[in-house]
């Protein structure tokens, strides 16, 4: 059987506008990505303003279809229109965390305490046959001791 990954769609005039978001980043959204970075979280890979559906989201992993969104001042009386949005992704089964600006600003540790408390609970299981050559990986590497040929032909 065939691990097939899941096509997430996005409108495609949704690019350039991410792109500028990127290059316009608030601070709260710069602070978190200097984090997720370069699977910097648990080795998940987390892309920046992510065209998904008709929206963009301010951080994505695929991996595990989680979305990240910072609400900042521009969320206060958006709240009705970020609720739909927000229901909407999740009908393509993908998951929200949503932080306040300051929280990011101001307790960063508790924020990746929460991102990475979701990871643990939510990541996907290895397939069996991925799990099986860990255990014996780590089992090896666990016995540092080999038996080496004493002369040519026998073990002693």
């Amino acid at each position: 059987m065939f691990n097939k990954k899941k096509i997430i769609p996005y409108n495609p005039e949704l690019k350039d506008l991410a792109r500028k978001l990127r290059r316009n980043m608030t601070l709260s959204e710069v602070l978190l990505w200097n984090e997720l970075r370069n699977k910097q979280m648990s080795g998940f890979d987390f892309d920046r303003q992510r065209p998904i559906d008709n929206f963009i989201v301010d951080f994505f992993c695929k991996e595990l279809s989680l979305a990240m969104e910072i609400d900042g001042d521009t969320h206060i009386f958006r709240n009705d229109s970020d609720d739909k949005r927000q229901k909407c992704l999740e009908n393509l089964e993908i998951h929200f965390l949503r932080f306040d600006d300051k929280e990011v600003k101001k307790s960063m540790d508790n924020v990746l305490r929460v991102i990475q408390d979701w990871i643990i609970k939510n990541q996907p299981t290895p397939s069996p046959s991925q799990e099986g050559s860990l255990k014996r990986n780590n089992d090896n590497s666990n016995n540092q001791t080999t038996t080496k040929p004493h002369r040519e032909g026998s073990l002693e």
